[in-house]
């Protein structure tokens, strides 16, 4: 019986994201219909921001109870999720064209943002000024996504004006359309906590080890939207979004949620340092963000940044290869873990 309930709460948790994830893709389709706005360009603005709030939700309240440790390892694992397993399996089912230029200029600053990242956690600690220069690679963020929409303002009044033809575009629809999209959004933020929570609750009725849980569930938990949408985007055939989506993700995962978190905390983000055990042998004081987790984050980034930004498409071998990595990734932690 004492099983029972969380396990329900799981599912319902399941089936209410599923739900939001295909309100939200729909809806997000549509703005970029309407606005005559790449998918890419909607998947990395709109999308990414509400996707990712599960993850800022985390982050920020384990910076205020005082475990800066957290943040950062949910920002940076769910990062790795974003693209080892969610992106992964997006260019496995769905490989295609994709907008290069869009792709390139997005590509190299999420790539940027986590080398710069690295550069800031040597020392062991994100200080509140090291946040700040994070936060100001957001704001370059926006006003890169606001000046690709303006480009973009050329396509506006052709497509919105075929949009009106053959979608009959008036109030009700939008209506609809703006209702799907923050429904969806509800949905897919409240499905996130219940799969978390209760899956927590599973994962110490089954006796997993906490750790593994903070390594792997939050992580996922937290990046379980990004997942949806990007499966809803591949049954829809929206290449874009998804990619988009990912990318958005991770650029605000480094620079909105640990720039701000570095702020909040009175000291910074303290990387901590532990033992690490790899067949007997045991590793003394390991900054592991620093030396694991980050550096096979900028792996992962460099495989799909340079096909994407040179060649405007990733091939299904690269969404393999993408999803080998962070199966050895996991197995290792588990590793490393026990």
């Amino acid at each position: 019986m004492e099983i029972l309930v969380p396990s329900v709460l799981f599912l319902l948790g399941l089936v209410i994201i599923i739900k939001g994830g295909d309100f939200f893709v729909d809806a997000a389709v549509w703005i970029a219909k309407v606005t005559g706005v790449p998918n890419i360009l909607i998947g990395a603005t709109i999308v990414s921001l509400a996707t990712t709030l599960p993850e800022v939700f985390v982050s920020t309240i384990a910076t205020i109870n005082g475990s800066p440790e957290m943040a950062i390892g949910n920002a940076v694992g769910s990062t790795i999720c974003n693209i080892g397993l969610i992106l992964a399996i997006s260019v496995i089912f769905m490989s295609g064209n994709i907008d290069k230029k869009s792709f390139r200029s997005k590509g190299l600053l999420m790539l940027g943002s986590t080398l710069l990242l690295f550069f800031f956690s040597r020392d062991n600690v994100l200080s509140a000024y090291e946040g700040g220069v994070l936060l100001l690679l957001l704001v370059f963020y926006i006003v890169l996504n606001i000046y690709e929409a303006k480009v973009s303002r050329n396509t506006f009044r052709e497509v919105a004006t075929t949009v009106q033809a053959k979608e009959k575009l008036d109030i009700k629809v939008t209506i609809i359309n703006i209702s799907k999209f923050v429904v969806g959004s509800i949905f897919i933020i409240v499905g996130a906590k219940l799969l978390v929570n209760n899956g927590q609750i599973l994962a110490r009725l089954l006796n997993v080890p906490e750790q593994i849980i903070s390594l792997t569930l939050i992580a996922l938990g937290t990046s379980l939207p990004e997942l949806v949408t990007a499966i809803n985007a591949i049954i829809k055939k929206e290449h874009g979004i998804s990619i988009g989506n990912i990318i958005g993700a991770n650029i605000l995962n480094i620079t909105m949620i640990l720039g701000n978190c570095s702020i909040i905390s009175p000291n910074g983000l303290i990387i901590k340092t532990r033992d690490i055990n790899i067949f007997g042998n045991v590793f003394k004081n390991i900054p592991q963000t620093l030396y694991i987790d980050i550096p096979v984050t900028l792996v992962l980034m460099i495989l799909i940044v340079v096909p994407g930004a040179v060649f405007g498409k990733i091939k299904k071998a690269n969404g393999v290869l993408l999803l080998g990595i962070y199966i050895a990734y996991i197995a290792f932690l588990a590793l490393i873990t026990f």
